[in-house]
């Protein structure tokens, strides 16, 4: 029997676990792909993982490599789930959490009120201590007062604590000195230090990111253990790589010391996945559309290079500031548009569509669970878009009458008839998505025209194609597995971690030592850390940016620097670069001097990363994989006769013209009149627009 290596992910969802497993035939590189849904499990979402993989037929006794991507963080923070924290910080600065930042979205609101820090005052306890921003110790820690903190913090119920000093981005050994007495003090409880995270200034950013660490830190360790116990007691027989927010997957042991740092590993692998499907494609710039049940996200990928920022916040919008997360993320945008976004009417007639959700219970009105408001989904079910008699895969019998009812609601308060109200629904999601890529793109200085649209998750592939023709880039392409791609993602994902270090440093002759030294010195310690794990020093890449700025400005913007040693003679051919970035973000450049704030690290390396095989055209007309035909409304262009494809049949090589429908049991893809079609060697769908 033929030797082959079985790679699985899994991807807990706020409504759905997803798995996908490659079982791979050592000798030819012939590929069997399995895919399956289960429900979420919470508060025992490890259920869900063990539930998903019995029933895809998985063994985890077989599995040679596995990637795990959770909600759980986010969930955690979002709903309020996390433990009791203590903050300790320096003397004088216990209020750092409360004054945050003093610009504001809600300006003009005079009834404005702060997030409410995660940390309440009395919580919030000070230690003797100072160090410059160079490092340097202005004043010498003393801990004769942490073990009353400690009893204190016993005392009101604290389950993790949370270490920030002022300065420790530029010397840690305060905040080690404090962490080493408090385990040695108070073993049984979690405990975090701002430097473990990240070595960034900006000192309120910094502790809020230590002090949600220690929120969420409990609850994942427990969680991240019974998957490990759950697993292991199934058979399997090496240890989970965890995805993080950064597009790379790490170790569950070092995860679970840090878990921040996975509070957007979903939309990360999906980005990843993205960007490596354009390598693979020959498409290295792309904009990549997931589209769920409650949410929209899209993040742009030039020259094959997810693009990752620490200006991370959540549950900020309108009239809320969030709270900022200093941990490595893909730089995406997010807008409350999904399948389950629900359509209504304001009181002077105007229609929207979300940010509000019907969720997973009840859902859609057609989902027939007692869901009342009328949704996209129902739109694109009242259409024809989505078949009736194929909802969810063949899983659910729509409830159109409920569909219907709910739609008519939408239509009588517009005064139009209810095919008018469900196209009015499709045209203004279509148009809120639009808005969002166009923030990753025309508003960052690229032209869309350049780019190859991405569109996965359940509902990326249905509106897809009307996204692209508006933006007009050069072509839309639907992954295989679209509705799962976030965990194909995860089986492209390198082991990567990203290293922040605050350093100031002008660009002026004699300036290069420092930056070199302060690159060589993250990247020894990168290796030592993969080292300590079992990865060879030689399997290790390095990827070195820069974040700069012109002197006196607050915010940076980073650039990667070319392979080599810095030396003083690339310095000007790093200020070029600095000024090139800078000017195509912002369309103008300075005559002033550039300096450099900090450096930025990648360190990687391949850990059981899938390689694709490529199937030969057969020859095969598309006509086999051809199911129907059913009138479609395409909501612009009208009603259409469209041609039906059964998703599982189409095969390397297949064309075919719209209007067509394509339809696999996790989603549906809308091709509009006039779009070409092609069947790529790896199942993906390439579709050339009109016009």
């Amino acid at each position: 029997m033929a030797e082959t290596t079985i790679r699985v992910a899994t991807d807990v969802g706020g409504t759905f676990t997803d798995l996908v497993c490659f079982e791979t035939d050592a000798a030819t590189g012939e590929a069997r792909v399995i895919t399956a849904k289960s429900d979420t499990t919470p508060p025992n979402f490890e259920e869900g993982v063990l539930n998903v993989l019995a029933k895809g037929g998985v063994d985890p006794a077989s599995i040679d490599f596995l990637a795990h991507g959770t909600t759980v963080v986010i969930n955690a923070l979002t709903e309020r789930k996390g433990v009791k924290v203590g903050l300790i910080t320096t003397e004088g600065f216990r209020d750092t959490l409360e004054i945050a930042r003093g610009n504001r979205p809600d300006f003009f609101n005079l009834h404005y009120e702060k997030p409410k820090p995660f940390v309440p005052r009395y919580l919030r306890r000070e230690l003797p201590e100072r160090t410059s921003y160079k490092g340097e110790e202005l004043k010498p820690l003393d801990l004769a007062g942490l073990p009353a903190i400690l009893e204190d913090f016993k005392a009101d119920g604290v389950q993790a604590v949370a270490i920030s000093f002022l300065h420790s981005y530029a010397d840690p050994t305060h905040e080690e000195r404090t962490m080493a007495e408090v385990q040695k003090l108070w073993p049984e409880v979690s405990v975090v230090s701002s430097h473990q995270i990240t070595r960034e200034w900006r000192e309120y950013e910094r502790t809020n990111t230590a002090v949600l660490s220690a929120y969420v830190q409990p609850i994942a360790e427990r969680y991240l253990s019974r998957l490990a116990n759950g697993l292991r007691e199934k058979g399997l027989k090496g240890s989970p790589y965890i995805m993080q927010s950064n597009c790379g997957v790490d170790s569950l042991e070092s995860v679970s010391k840090i878990p921040i740092t996975m509070v957007e590993s979903g939309p990360a692998s999906g980005f990843w996945g993205a960007a490596e499907l354009g390598k693979l494609i020959g498409e290295p710039n792309v904009l990549a559309l997931d589209i769920g049940g409650t949410t929209a996200k899209c993040s742009l990928i030039e020259d094959g290079e997810v693009k990752i920022k620490t200006d991370y916040w959540i549950e900020r919008d309108r009239t809320s500031a969030g709270y900022p997360i200093m941990v490595p993320v893909v730089d995406l945008v997010e807008i409350g548009n999904g399948g389950g976004s629900i359509a209504w009417v304001d009181d002077f007639g105007k229609l929207h569509v979300g940010p509000q959700s019907a969720g997973a219970m009840p859902g859609p009105a057609a989902y027939g669970r007692g869901g009342s408001d009328a949704t996209t989904t129902d739109a694109n079910l009242w259409l024809g878009r989505i078949n009736r008699d194929y909802f969810c895969g063949g899983e659910v019998v729509a409830d159109m009458a409920a569909a219907e009812t709910a739609l008519a609601g939408v239509a009588e308060k517009l005064g139009v008839d209810t095919d008018e109200a469900a196209r009015g629904i499709i045209r203004i999601a279509n148009n809120n998505m639009v808005n969002a890529l166009k923030l990753v793109s025309l508003n960052r200085g690229h032209d869309p025209r350049d780019f190859t649209l991405v569109a996965f998750g359940g509902g990326g592939a249905m509106h897809g194609v009307a996204l692209g023709q508006e933006l007009g880039v050069k072509k839309v392409v639907v992954p295989a597995g679209a509705s799962v791609f976030s965990a194909w993602g995860m089986m492209m994902s390198d082991l990567r971690r990203d290293y922040f270090v605050t350093r100031l440093a002008e660009l002026k002759p004699g300036s290069a030592v420092g930056i070199e030294a302060i690159f060589a010195e993250t990247e020894d310690r990168a290796r030592q850390q993969f080292t300590q794990e079992g990865v060879a020093a030689d399997k290790v890449k390095m990827l070195r940016y820069g974040k700069f700025r012109y002197q006196n400005q607050e915010h940076t913007t980073e650039v990667l620097i070319a392979d080599g040693a810095v030396t003083d003679e690339r310095l000007a051919e790093i200020e070029a670069s600095f000024h090139e970035t800078y000017e195509r973000e912002y369309t103008y450049r300075l005559d002033a001097p550039v300096e450099m704030v900090g450096i930025h690290l990648v360190a990687s390396a391949e850990v059981g990363k899938l390689a694709m095989a490529k199937r030969e055209p057969t020859g095969t007309p598309a006509e086999s994989a051809l199911k129907g035909h059913r009138d479609v409304d395409y909501a612009l262009e009208g009603v259409k006769k469209a041609a039906i494809y059964d998703g599982t049949k189409l095969e390397s090589g297949m064309r075919f013209t719209g209007p067509a429908i394509v339809e696999d049991p996790g989603t549906t893809v809308v091709i509009h009149p006039g779009n070409q079609v092609e069947i790529d060697g790896y199942g993906n769908i390439h579709i050339t627009l009109a016009g």
